[in-house]
């Protein structure tokens, strides 16, 4: 069994205090628009150069344990806050620093330490709402603050606002390596998912080598689909239509796949099938992103409606749905406004219920594709 440290009252406090002030000096250096940088030594590469507080924060380990668990408290209390606003972790690992210092002195002074928790938890409320009293939104100064998060350099700050202009709040803004010289902002229109088409033989675009659907008829299918007695009936049914489809499913193999394809080759039916997104009960739930999107519903396993018996009613549209060897991209869904909002405020409830950063990420990824879009930023 490991040998514990013991510390009690004032040394234990003392020691505390010292940690969270070694780690406060070095990340506050970086705070503001005339902040310094900080090098951090890697163990594997070169050093890396920053200006960003909790990446300075993670990046220190202190040799005593007990200025270490003082240092690890600001560094918990920054990661939070980087969590939750995206920025202002350098602001929080200050004002941890000044209400810990000052806190102790009022508990050396007598002062009940449940007493004084409550003072300051009652004080912060004030403070927020006089803060947000003075809130000024900075709808047209956004590449004034970009610019200054990228240590005044007013290139990256132009093209950051021109992401964040093109995708607005909710959307995702990406960094990619470009293969030009140029840095620029790609945006991609609509809901796009990386599943592309499941044969080549779909293909009604030769030159870009893509499946174009016109306002198609979009099916939504979380299960396999291999049979073809229980796909005809509903083929039928479009064809009667006269409208593109699109079927989404878990996979389309074997005969089913091959009638879908001699159908198209034919030109009996416009039509392309692809792979359904992600795994789980993530890939579950994207599919819902998909019905809602396009105004149709998916058809789940647990629902027990078989193919043969979904309707043209259950199937979405959309005005436009572009398909690459690689990816699916759906503009324009049919689906009502209502309905998107309110699956944008579940996803919306989801993140702020979940502790996950990478279920975080994923989430903001889905909220993105519904409410605001995405921005690729390729780095020449």
């Amino acid at each position: 069994m490991a040998v514990k440290e013991l510390a009690f009252d004032t040394d234990a406090r003392k020691a505390l205090l010292a940690g969270v002030e070694k780690l406060a000096a070095a990340v506050k250096s970086t705070l503001g628009p005339r902040g310094r940088n900080a090098v951090l030594d890697k163990s594997w590469g070169g050093p890396t150069v920053t200006k960003d507080g909790v990446t300075v924060a993670e990046e220190i380990e202190l040799r005593d344990k007990v200025e270490n668990m003082g240092a690890q408290l600001v560094k918990e209390a920054a990661s939070k806050t980087s969590d939750d606003a995206g920025d202002g972790t350098t602001t929080a690992t200050v004002l941890a620093e000044a209400i810990f210092r000052a806190g102790l002195k009022h508990i050396a002074a007598g002062v009940d330490a449940n007493a004084l928790v409550r003072g300051i938890r009652k004080s912060v409320e004030g403070v927020v709402a006089h803060i947000e009293s003075m809130a000024t939104p900075v709808k047209d100064k956004v590449a004034a603050v970009a610019t200054i998060s990228a240590n005044n350099d007013t290139a990256i700050g132009k093209i950051m606002a021109e992401a964040f202009d093109k995708v607005g709040k909710d959307g995702v803004i990406t960094v990619e390596e470009g293969k030009g010289l140029e840095t620029y902002v790609d945006v991609v229109e609509g809901m796009q998912f990386d599943r592309g088409y499941l044969s080549p033989n779909f293909v009604n675009d030769a030159e870009k080598m893509m499946v174009v659907l016109e306002k198609p008829l979009i099916l939504v299918y979380e299960d396999k689909i291999d049979s073809v007695s229980k796909l005809v009936p509903l083929l039928e049914k479009v064809v009667e239509t006269k409208k593109p489809l699109l079927v989404i499913a878990e996979d389309v193999t074997g005969e089913a796949l091959s009638t879908l394809v001699i159908n198209k080759l034919r030109g009996v039916l416009q039509v392309c099938a692809v792979k359904a997104p992600g795994y789980g009960d993530r890939r579950k739930a994207m599919l819902r992103d998909i019905a809602v999107l396009t105004g149709g519903e998916a058809i789940m396993k647990d629902v027990g409606i078989e193919l043969d018996k979904v309707t043209l009613a259950q199937l979405g549209t959309a005005k436009k749905v572009e398909i690459s060897g690689d990816n699916t991209v759906v503009i324009e869904g049919a689906g009502s406004t209502k309905s998107i909002q309110e699956r944008i405020a579940q996803i919306r409830a989801e993140i702020d219920l979940t502790d996950s950063d990478y279920d975080r990420e994923k989430l903001q990824e889905r909220l993105a594709k519904l409410a605001g879009g995405v921005a690729q930023i390729n780095v020449g």
